[in-house]
């Protein structure tokens, strides 16, 4: 396994309440994480577990077993969400098992990281087979279509050309995709120029007006819009995010941890 270093900032933590932060960010991250994994988005569920990795770092340094503890908590909270996700619960159950007597094993930072990451890709991969199996080579195809024709810019016209390509009619597309997805057309096609964006918001240097005409948007003020209220951050924020830079300045308090004295192996999960 390829090693890397934690190339985030050390975060803000009172040192006598270490979990106090932990906690609160579990609250208010874990519906990200659910919804990320129920579309299969990898990506933006490893963001997110990546921004929780740098509290659970800061307030575990220097502290093996409370740092083993902290990331059992993040794959247990994976496991949960893993499991209103569709996946199977005695498959999960049997995870957390072995997660745990694997767990009492580890020693150093190093079996520390694979352990973790050999723990997010048996709950993605259990995940992703629950989705497989469960969603009609129809509707695969027409989200594959989707993402084919989503830069158009006439809904109507998109909506027209997927239902030719998967034989139906629109109104019986539109159906079949919300009975199946429970969303509309429309958001899924908004949804779908998101993560179309996220990926050259990554992979290219171009300019978030130009991602969003590239994606499909009218405008940047609109794509910035929509991007805030499915991604729940901007589009530069996430690209910073993404690329290992500092979004946000830590708060000041006379009770602030250390900066991390040394570079861990597990800054990023590698899922």
């Amino acid at each position: 396994m390829a090693k890397t270093v934690n190339d985030f900032p050390a975060v803000a933590v009172n040192p006598s309440r270490p979990y106090d932060s932990i906690r609160e960010l579990y609250l208010c991250e874990e519906p990200a994480l659910l919804a990320s994994l129920h579309r299969g988005d990898r990506r933006e569920a490893t963001r997110i577990i990546n921004l929780v990795l740098v509290h659970i770092y800061s307030a575990g340094q220097e502290r093996s077993e409370m740092l083993k503890i902290l990331l059992l908590e993040l794959v247990v909270m994976m496991s949960r969400a893993a499991v209103e996700a569709g996946a199977p619960q005695a498959e999960v159950i049997g995870f957390c098992y072995r997660h745990l007597t694997e767990l009492t094993s580890v020693t150093d930072d190093e079996q520390l990281s694979l352990w973790l990451r050999e723990a997010i890709l048996r709950i993605f991969d259990a995940v992703e087979r629950v989705r497989a199996a469960q969603v009609p080579p129809l509707v695969r195809k027409a989200l594959e279509a989707l993402r084919t024709h989503a830069s158009g810019t006439s809904v109507a016209q998109i909506r027209e050309k997927v239902a030719r390509q998967v034989a139906v009619s629109p109104r019986q597309l539109t159906q079949l995709l919300k009975e199946r997805t429970g969303r509309t057309f429309a958001d899924l096609l908004r949804e779908t120029r998101v993560e179309r964006a996220c990926e050259m918001l990554i992979e290219t240097d171009l300019t978030v007006a130009a991602i969003a005409l590239d994606s499909g948007f009218c405008d940047q003020s609109y794509f910035t819009h929509v991007f805030q209220k499915i991604k729940k951050t901007t589009p530069k924020q996430y690209r910073d995010a993404a690329r290992g830079q500092p979004t946000f300045s830590a708060p000041v308090s006379p009770k602030i941890a250390k900066p991390l004295p040394r570079k861990t192996k597990l800054g990023k999960t590698g899922v």
